[in-house]
Parts: C-alpha cells; structure tokens; sequence
C-alpha cells in the first residue's frame, strides 16, 4: 500500500475512534475523554489531509 493511502486510511480510522470517544465522553459527562476525542479526531482529519497531499504530490 503507498503512503499516502496508508494515510488517509489511517487518518479515517483516527477519526472514527475520536468521534467514538467524543460521544462516550459526553454521554458519561467525562470531560477528559471528550477532550481526548477530540483531539484524535483532529489528528486524524489532519493525517489524511496529508495522505490526500502526498497523493497529489506523487502524480
């Protein structure tokens, strides 16, 4: 698999779990989790973000 598919399919991933987190830490009322979500979800808009660059970048 090239980079930047492994990339953006890493990033998507990262973005599901995030938004997982995000609901689960508001539905419990745990703020931490829902901040810990958040950020992984941004990690992961962010990653394939750059997997979708690479790709340009290759062609």
């Amino acid at each position: 698999m090239k980079s930047s598919t492994q990339d953006e399919t890493e990033g998507e991933l990262h973005e599901v779990k995030g938004s997982i987190r995000e609901i689960a830490g508001r539905v419990t009322k745990n703020r931490k989790l829902e901040c810990k979500g958040k950020a992984e979800k941004t990690a992961g808009e962010v990653q394939e973000k750059v997997g979708q660059v690479k790709k340009v970048l290759e062609e």
